[in-house]
């Protein structure tokens, strides 16, 4: 217990104060009942509701799938229109991506995360609901087109410019564009929490040495997530840009390139890959050492390899633009990198086999669907490996050998662990065990359904069948492959069929499953189960990566409440928020209970994409300003306020106060992972500026002007005051010279307001028009994105100085201003980027070539 503080005995057992301790958890955690449910935030709740929806856009994705292979059952198939055969490959491939292969990671980790690091929720349980409204309204609202002939038709890849021509797409392409950008925002949300949650909501002693391996790959994939999903949303946002209000991003006729949609789609696109696949490993590496019997096999190596995994998958995304006519050292460097990556993650499979190989493990089901997981997934590299050489690439690029490997990769790596981690954490949620024998029907029918679908499409590839066909004559002899194919998808969805009966069929037919069905080494199956909603009964100091194998008595104590934070003083929902690297207690964090304002605002920002859609700008404006009413109303009423005591008895001695503001809140690192974020997906504006520059052979181009020098410099000194007025106002709070910090902050508006109206200036000044050429598009964007931030910036702004004249705000007690200025850091960067790169950049960029 190095670094922890002096610990107390346990207190004796005593049944009443148990009773009451219980009562009062109870009355502090408990969901509610009836139509309120809905507004609960309890990781437990909200984690079945995604793990439900997501499923359910599973099954959705399925029925596609199987419509598209009865289309290509046969030659010359008249089962599917062309466009309806279009709008059905493209939602199949939307869905499961983007509404099933990331959610579902986020679902399971909301659902399992809290109780493996023995916390009792996340630290901030409405994001996580908020997150997970929007993903049902998003979903549903994509989805949901095809039934009214209106769904995306361009492909879940969405390229332009067929995807930037209206005529050619119509309304579909808005949908997947705004759809799919509202899902995102649940997505980074989700990212957001875990990061968060993991780094500082470990129980004491957690060292970061020891934290169980699920909880690493949760680390690094929602690290990814941070850095691949930005660049996607800047390429929306450019796409539907030009969609919306004809700015010239795509248009080869006005400067713009088609292939700066494929550089940002696939930046976000092949660590995507990894996205899904990692945390499928994490699942299978958190189930052996229970299935084994045996501790893992190379702990260290394989977070080393995860890592490693994570770095090279940003630098393959030109592996699938091998034949777009790069340049050839391009191709080799990324050929080479799409090689490199094979290395760390054979180290993780290795890792794994050994670890069956050294323990005692016993038949069961979630062994038997890890077991095909690895044997699938491993085919899937091997043909990763050959469409990375290029000249293999060459000849099977766009043919359903691709189609082949992507399946393989991805079902073999994301799927089967899925199934696994279903009958294998299905006790924990329900208390109930699915049955051994439905299980194995399932497995081999999928396990044998998937294979007669996936392994004969390399052979159809290899007879030069492209991928998105939509039917094909009779004398191109494809017809025997794709019949196998269409036979072994409904063996599959038959598989699939038996293992959700298993799932949803009543309690009273499912075996009981008892106290930690599995005899797991990790912290979740410390829950008390259902009808216990507080998740751990009290949390305890951890002293080894395998603490219910290695801590001896840990349940007992656990349970009958002998460790801290036993109560719910003051009917509180509370959890210990801990230090990054050595998990000492710092201070107690009070998180918020159910509310409406999570539907609310998710619903008005929902409105605002949809309304959107249909350009009824109007309507999305007044939406806007419904979604930053809620939020505000969220925040004000949040639990960031002067608490009423300074400490906490967490009980066996340990007093822990209640606030921190600055580096070592929640708040400080959510706002920082954030800005993260944000500013990857301004790199990806930044890059497309870049990208158009080394394209041209003038950029910028005759007849447009660079914004001038002179109205740029003041922008970047307006802004760096008002950046600096924040800074003071920071310093002056602190110090308590509060009149001070409050003129600061009431005149940051006008100095913003300036840089903005400077920059605006600028650009006018020289005629800049965004649907003349790439180049105005390019530079007005970048305004754009600016004059959004320095809005935001702005509230925030006055946010807390509302916050500072009411009285919830003082010296000690300033996170919310703490992290705005943390906020307007990475906005001050952002903004003079933006004006080095706009007035700076064209006056040198001639001596650079």
């Amino acid at each position: 217990m190095t670094g922890l503080p002096d610990i107390g005995p346990a207190p004796p057992d005593d049944a009443a104060r148990d009773r009451a301790e219980r009562d009062d958890l109870l009355a502090a955690w408990e969901t509610p009942s009836g139509f309120r449910r809905l507004s609960a935030v309890n990781n437990s709740l909200i984690g079945r509701w995604y793990l439900g929806t997501a499923f359910g856009f599973f099954l959705f994705a399925g029925v596609l799938a199987l419509m598209i292979r009865t289309q290509l059952a046969v030659p010359d198939n008249s089962f599917l229109s062309m466009e309806l055969y279009n709008q059905v490959f493209t939602l199949h491939g939307t869905a499961m991506m983007f509404l099933f292969a990331i959610p579902i990671f986020e679902a399971v980790a909301i659902l399992i995360l809290p109780e493996m690091l023995g916390a009792r929720d996340l630290p901030f349980p409405r994001l996580s609901a908020f997150g997970f409204w929007c993903f049902v309204i998003g979903g549903t609202f994509v989805c949901g087109s095809i039934f009214f002939g209106a769904a995306p038709n361009g492909g879940w890849f969405m390229y332009a410019p067929l995807s930037s021509d209206t005529d050619q797409t119509g309304i579909g392409t808005d949908i997947w564009l705004l759809g799919l950008s509202f899902i995102e925002v649940a997505s980074i949300a989700a990212a957001i929490e875990l990061i968060v949650g993991v780094l500082k909501c470990r129980p004491p002693g957690m060292r970061i040495n020891l934290m169980p391996l699920y909880c690493w790959y949760v680390l690094v994939v929602a690290g990814m997530i941070l850095f691949a999903f930005p660049p996607l949303i800047a390429g929306d946002l450019l796409l539907e840009m030009e969609r919306a209000f004809d700015w010239a991003f795509f248009d080869a006729d006005r400067g713009g390139d088609p292939l700066l949609w494929q550089h940002l789609f696939w930046i976000f696109g092949h660590p995507e890959v990894y996205i899904i696949f990692l945390p499928s490993i994490a699942l299978i590496a958190t189930m052996l050492p229970a299935l084994a019997r045996t501790r893992i096999v190379g702990h260290s190596w394989i977070v080393l390899s995860a890592i490693g995994v994570a770095f090279l998958s940003f630098g393959l995304w030109v592996h699938h633009m091998f034949t777009t006519g790069l340049p050839n050292i391009s191709l080799g460097f990324f050929s080479a990198a799409s090689e490199a990556v094979a290395i760390p993650t054979g180290i993780q499979i290795f890792c794994l086999l050994a670890t069956v190989l050294v323990g005692r493990a016993t038949a069961s089901v979630p062994l038997l669907f890890a077991g095909g997981a690895l044997a699938i997934f491993v085919f899937g590299g091997l043909t990763g490996v050959m469409v990375a050489v290029v000249p293999f690439d060459f000849q099977a690029h766009d043919s359903h050998f691709v189609v082949a490997h992507l399946h393989y990769t991805l079902i073999g790596g994301m799927l089967f662990p899925i199934f696994a981690a279903v009958y294998y954490w299905h006790p924990f949620v329900t208390g109930r065990m699915l049955s051994p024998r439905l299980g194995r029907w399932a497995f081999w029918l999928i396990f044998a359904g998937f294979n007669i679908t996936f392994l004969p499409m390399h052979w159809t590839g290899v007879l030069g069948m492209p991928r998105r066909v939509w039917t094909y004559a009779e004398e191109m002899g494809w017809g025997a492959l794709n019949m196998t194919s269409t036979i072994g998808a409904y063996i599959l969805a038959t598989g699939v069929a038996i293992m959700v009966f298993d799932v949803v069929r009543p309690r009273r037919f499912k075996a009981p499953a008892g106290v930690d069905p599995w005899k797991a080494p990790t912290l979740e199956w410390l829950r008390e189960g259902p009808g216990h909603p507080w998740g751990i009964r009290s949390v305890p100091v951890i002293t080894t990566r395998y603490p219910l194998w290695q801590q001896p008595g840990l349940f007992e104590e656990v349970t009958r409440g002998k460790w801290f934070l036993a109560d719910a003083s003051g009917g509180h929902r509370e959890m210990i928020v801990t230090d990054i690297l050595d998990a000492r207690p710092m201070f107690v964090q009070r998180v918020p209970g159910p509310g409406w304002v999570t539907i609310l605002s998710a619903a008005f920002l929902g409105a605002v994409f949809i309304l959107a859609t249909w350009h009824l700008w109007t309507a999305a404006v007044l939406c806007g300003g419904g979604f930053l009413a809620t939020v505000l109303w969220w925040l004000w009423t949040g639990t960031g306020g002067v608490p009423p005591t300074p400490e906490r008895d967490c009980g066996r001695g340990l007093i822990l106060p209640l606030y921190a503001s600055g580096n070592g809140s929640v708040g400080w690192w959510a706002m920082f992972i954030t800005m993260i974020g944000d500013t990857t997906a301004f790199a990806g504006l930044v890059f497309a500026y870049a990208f158009f520059w080394t394209v041209h052979p003038a950029f910028p181009p005759p007849g447009s002007e660079p914004p001038g020098l002179p109205t740029a410099a003041l922008a970047a000194l307006s802004l760096s005051v008002a950046w600096l007025l924040m800074t003071v106002a920071q310093g002056a709070n602190r110090a308590g010279r509060g009149s001070l910090s409050r003129w600061a902050l009431a005149i940051v508006p006008l100095a913003a307001a300036a840089g903005v109206a400077s920059l605006v200036l600028a650009a006018g000044a020289v005629g800049l028009d965004p649907t003349r050429h790439a180049y105005d598009a390019t530079v007005w964007v970048l305004i754009l994105w600016i004059g959004v931030h320095v809005a935001v910036g702005v509230i925030m702004d006055l946010y807390c100085l509302a916050r500072l004249m009411a009285g919830r705000m003082d010296a000690s007690h300033d996170a919310e201003l703490r992290n705005s200025v943390l906020y307007w850091n990475f906005l001050l960067v952002q903004a003079l980027v933006t004006i080095a790169v706009i007035g700076l950049f064209p006056l040198v960029s001639g001596g650079i070539r």
